[in-house]
């Protein structure tokens, strides 16, 4: 991925939202892999572009990344731990002990405090250590791990049937993670103690994984219903007629009324989502009726004598004249 999102849609840091999505739609149009199959360069664009827009659509990662938190992939940056940042805490095993000095450590250059601990640790295995007072022997130090925080896009198929996924983590381990069915895009999974390994007897911390979801090139989510664009002829909206069309699920055969018009959303009871409860949703299908791409004579002839007959009869446009 590009290490900088902007970069990958041609835009700079003050570009607006409106901006962000303008150059995505852009790049879609000119390099999505269906329009050039055979051109590595184009599914390389596209794929970048994806998800740079995947990443600066959302405000508050957009806002994230801008300060430096996440990476371009979404994933936190390593934060740099001070001890200022621990001085005042509850419970801190260091606060008000006496002998303590710690001016032999130089906590604001520190990655973190292991090796202030480690020098404890020692100091503990041998009495009190350099810098360690009596009233502070004998004492262990727990913490929790920290958790870890990833970004996970899964494709629209996987999101409404449910799906397993493993990720690899930047130091080459893997974790497998169980998509439910019906998750929606923003939802946050939890894997108990798959984040840092805590400190002395302390437990690990988890795992926090934000669930985007793909778009589908013909399904639209809304709510547990699905929504979907249904093509028909100029024969099927006069004549009605049974159609295939498809659903999450596989295809499905409907009747299309006689007489229907582009715009008509028909509804098909249970083949959306299955929400909480176990209840499935259902899909909408909105008619939109195309024309051949060429129209014949025996088309045009019988357009040409309904218009005869019945022309004055019928104004689609009747109740917009000022």
């Amino acid at each position: 991925m590009n290490s900088d999102p902007y970069a990958a849609l041609g835009l700079t840091r003050s570009a607006s939202d409106a901006e962000i999505k303008k150059a995505y739609r852009r790049i879609v149009k000119t390099s999505h892999p269906d329009l050039h199959p055979d051109d590595p360069d184009a599914e390389a664009r596209f794929k970048a572009a994806a998800a740079a827009y995947d990443l600066l659509k959302d405000p508050e990662q957009r806002a994230r990344f801008d300060r430096g938190e996440i990476d371009a992939s979404g994933q936190e940056r390593p934060e740099h731990h001070f001890y200022k940042q621990y001085a005042g805490a509850g419970g801190n095993p260091y606060q008000g002990q006496a002998g303590f000095d710690p001016r032999g450590f130089d906590f604001e250059n520190a990655e973190d405090l292991s090796s202030f601990f480690d020098e404890y640790l020692r100091g503990r295995a041998g009495g009190a250590g350099p810098g360690f007072g009596g009233g502070f022997a004998g004492r262990e130090f727990h913490a929790r791990g920290a958790d870890r925080h990833f970004r996970l896009e899964v494709p629209f198929m996987d999101a409404v049937l449910g799906a397993t996924k493993r990720i690899t983590l930047p130091d080459g381990n893997t974790l497998e993670v169980n998509i439910p069915r019906g998750i929606r895009d923003g939802q946050t999974l939890r894997l108990r103690g798959k984040g840092e390994p805590g400190f002395g007897k302390g437990e690990a911390g988890d795992a926090l994984i934000t669930i985007h979801v793909a778009e589908h090139p013909l399904f639209r989510r809304e709510g547990d219903d699905i929504r979907i664009t249904l093509p028909i002829g100029l024969d099927e909206a006069v004549l009605g007629g049974r159609v295939e069309v498809p659903t999450i699920t596989g295809p499905v055969k409907m009747r299309i009324p006689k007489g229907v018009s582009s715009g008509k959303v028909l509804r098909m009871k249970g083949k959306g989502v299955m929400g909480r409860g176990g209840k499935r949703g259902d899909q909408l299908v909105e008619l939109r009726i195309v024309l051949p791409p060429r129209i014949d004579p025996d088309l045009e002839q019988c357009m040409e004598k309904w218009r005869a007959a019945h022309g004055g009869d019928f104004d689609p446009r009747r109740g917009m004249k000022s």
